[in-house]
């Protein structure tokens, strides 16, 4: 786990202070959706599925900064639809920043350097690019040629200038334990990015292609094929421990899906990012009025699939904290992982 030691201390505080006001249910990280519009067609993402009118919308800086302050969470995933596409996107990141919230813009990089100039490096802000596989897999999971080779660019330009950069990776039942080792060292090794992140890809229902999304036993194989020989441990994953034992099959967790909730033009999303049981206009309407109990394996047959990092690793986080042998490891890992990127940012 790479997380720096700042954020680490920072998130850990935060979640003593839930424990000790004995709060049951509170965010770890707002998943904030200012616009649906993007400038690709990914076959296994559904936002561009809205209707006309819903895509031209913008979310208001206010209404973004205040949706995040209503929520409290210490972390801010800024996505979409392509966050680039706002046009005060530099301004919904310097008023959180300006808030000491640490903030991961997600994009596909395309539109990165031309909009690099709006935006000042800080130890609260991440561009988080969205890497999908090498060159060709990458090109193909996004639809669009070239899409690779300007991420990789964008990515080198934004270490230079000294922001921090990490990426996020899908992965579907296409990809064996061999593409996920190409692309994970391709980063850590050769771009040299801060940390990653990875994903089993969800059955999102407003995809396109419904054909390759992995099951619960697939992604466990390809996991733990592609985390053996000491790959775990040497690259940089911006990962809890707990949560790559639950990609692995080691350990099973139930869902906390009210850990990363979502925020759109919509309103606060039922119950997560990625399914859409209706939507409530006030983050405490959100945890007080949704059946949690209903979501999750055994209990909702659109989740018996899901393994994803918006619905587990927020219970992995708990169970770390909720154990001092875990809280050591994690502690070990994120003091002792890989050496440091060479933005000279971290």
């Amino acid at each position: 786990m790479a997380m720096p030691l700042r954020q680490s201390v920072r998130i850990s505080t935060y979640l003593l202070q839930q424990k000790l006001r004995r709060r049951a249910k509170f965010p770890l990280i707002v998943e904030l959706e200012p616009l649906f519009a993007c400038n690709l067609a990914c076959e296994g993402c559904g936002k561009i599925q809205h209707p006309a009118g819903v895509l031209k919308q913008r979310m208001p800086v206010a209404q973004a900064v205040g949706a995040v302050l209503e929520a409290g969470a210490p972390m801010v995933s800024i996505a979409g639809g392509e966050p680039l596409m706002h046009p005060q996107i530099d301004e919904i990141v310097r008023q959180l920043v300006a808030r000491r919230k640490y903030v991961f813009l997600c994009t596909n990089a395309l539109l990165l350097r031309k909009k690099l100039d709006r935006f000042k490096p800080s130890p609260y802000f991440t561009f988080t690019v969205h890497i999908d596989g090498l060159r060709e897999r990458h090109d193909a999971s996004v639809a669009k040629e070239g899409t690779f080779d300007e991420a990789v660019e964008a990515i080198k330009e934004a270490k230079r200038r000294g922001f921090r950069v990490t990426t996020n990776s899908t992965f579907f039942n296409t990809d064996t334990p061999q593409t996920v080792i190409e692309v994970l060292d391709y980063l850590n090794d050769e771009l040299h990015v801060d940390e990653m992140m990875i994903s089993p890809a969800y059955a999102y229902e407003k995809a396109p292609d419904q054909e390759h999304f992995l099951g619960v036993e697939q992604t466990r194989e390809l996991f733990r094929k592609a985390f053996a020989g000491g790959n775990r441990r040497r690259w940089r994953l911006n990962h809890s421990p707990l949560f790559l034992d639950f990609l692995e099959g080691r350990i099973d967790f139930d869902c906390t899906a009210w850990g990363i909730p979502n925020y759109s033009l919509l309103g606060w999303q039922r119950p997560c990012y990625l399914m859409a049981d209706g939507y409530v206009p006030t983050y405490r309407e959100l945890i007080e009025k949704t059946d949690w109990d209903s979501y999750g394996r055994g209990r909702d047959p659109r989740c018996e699939n899901c393994m994803a990092h918006c619905g587990y690793e927020p219970t992995a986080v708990l169970a770390t904290m909720g154990s001092l042998k875990e809280s050591l490891r994690a502690a070990r890992e994120t003091l002792g992982s890989s050496e440091p990127s060479r933005s000279g940012t971290r």
